[in-house]
């Protein structure tokens, strides 16, 4: 059935695969943007962002759902953090208020767990508890580390295999998403209201456990067709090589002193008990299938 739904952080990784999904299947868009974009059928650009309240107030009117995907993972301090994360999650469900907007999925993080590990889990964790007091009819996807053609986040890590070492962090487990999968969950929750009414789902790969750091690693190797040597590296270690990325590449660092503790924290896996209700949603793409196409996408747009 098609829906009106309105998005934030559309121009991004994970939105604008959901936004080509949501198209694709018919529905009505309207996408909050900083940026002119080009126009297409069944979706209406709203321009502005989340510090303003009337574009807001244009992207939610009459919408039948709202998904919440904008949000900053790099912030020069933790008042940025709070600003991307957790003030612009209370803007989007104030706007929804005023205008009698009830279905909001909110997407946060898995590091929303540990919010001591670094600010932005904090103002992730943050953000969660903002929607929650909300009164609206809400649910809340964690997502673990997402991969896909158009990443930029994962990335390093394929242009390490590449040259056939891959420094990780120490010895943990975590799980992955293929972009497609998410996008599809969410678009699956901003038409359901009973079954995910006020949850947290932590959706994943339907790897039992996760992923070792090596096994991944040696998987991102097969994708990009060599084998790879893996190194667990000593936070110390990273923390000195967050301080050189951003002497070299400024606010465009992909690992900054914030990211060292969430990275180097030993379980980033998705919880059984947080898992989407199979009748709902169930992964589709094979992560070593998925690792393939993603390493394929990368050569054709000339990044590995």
């Amino acid at each position: 059935m098609s829906m009106k739904i309105a998005m934030t952080g559309a121009t991004g990784f994970v939105g604008a695969e959901t936004l080509e999904q949501a198209l694709a299947a018919g529905h009505h868009i309207h996408a909050l943007t900083r940026r002119a974009q080009p126009p297409r059928a069944r979706l209406k650009w709203v321009p502005g962002s989340l510090e303003d309240p009337a574009a807001l107030d244009t992207l939610v009117r009459d919408a039948d759902a709202v998904i919440h995907i904008a949000g900053v993972v790099n912030a020069p301090d933790r008042d940025g953090f709070e600003a991307g994360n957790a003030r612009g999650t209370i803007a989007v469900i104030d706007a929804m208020r005023h205008r009698g907007v009830r279905r909001l999925v909110h997407v946060s993080s898995l590091a929303a767990r540990e919010p001591g590990l670094s600010d932005y889990g904090w103002s992730k964790e943050l953000a969660e508890r903002h929607v929650k007091a909300s009164g609206l009819d809400w649910t809340i996807v964690r997502p673990p580390a997402v991969y896909g053609p158009g990443d930029r986040e994962m990335l390093e890590l394929f242009r390490m295999a590449r040259r056939g070492v891959m420094m990780l962090p120490p010895g943990g487990r975590l799980s992955v998403i293929h972009v497609a999968d998410l996008a599809r969950l969410l678009l699956v929750l901003a038409a359901d209201r009973e079954v995910s009414h006020t949850q947290v789902y932590e959706a994943d790969d339907g790897v039992a456990n996760g992923w070792d750091h090596r096994d991944f690693g040696a998987a991102i190797g097969r994708a990009v067709g060599r084998p790879v040597r893996t190194w667990a590296t000593p936070a110390w270690l990273l923390g000195v090589a967050a301080r050189v990325d951003g002497l070299v590449r400024g606010k465009g660092a992909r690992l900054t002193p914030d990211r060292v503790g969430y990275f180097c924290h030993p379980d980033w896996v998705a919880a059984t008990g947080r898992h989407v209700p199979r009748q709902l949603w169930m992964p589709a793409v094979p992560t070593e299938e998925g690792l393939r196409t993603t390493a394929d996408a990368y050569r054709k747009k000339g990044w590995l």
